[in-house]
């Protein structure tokens, strides 16, 4: 199994990828269904690597609702006709956020650099 670290950067690198591709605001994501693949596509790795987290990372970290992210990452692959770019952009404007204010802390309490 890999270590957290790993997990933890690479969900960093998918947060980042998913703000760069998002900077240009809500009109223009809803305008590109470029941009909404690539944030969902991102948003699935992302998820995916959630669960790969281990189990005390998760309860240390425990503020961020991890069964949610993973129930996410199974619509997406199993009920991808009912996804709503709308759904997208709030996971995008009021989760990503604190997602990435865990994942930050978590990297620096584990020595990531």
């Amino acid at each position: 199994m890999k270590d957290d670290r790993v997990y933890g950067q690479y969900i960093a690198e998918r947060i980042a990828r998913i703000e760069r591709y998002t900077a240009a605001g809500e009109h223009a994501f809803y305008e590109d269904e470029k941009t909404q693949d690539a944030v969902l596509r991102n948003l699935q790795t992302l998820a995916e690597s959630t669960q790969r987290l281990s189990e005390e990372i998760k309860q240390q970290y425990a503020v961020i609702d991890w069964r949610s992210i993973s129930g996410f990452r199974n619509v997406v692959v199993h009920d991808y006709l009912g996804i709503d770019p709308r759904q997208i952009w709030r996971i995008v404007a009021d989760d990503l956020p604190i997602l990435k204010q865990v994942i930050h802390r978590m990297r620096r309490d584990l020595g990531a650099s």
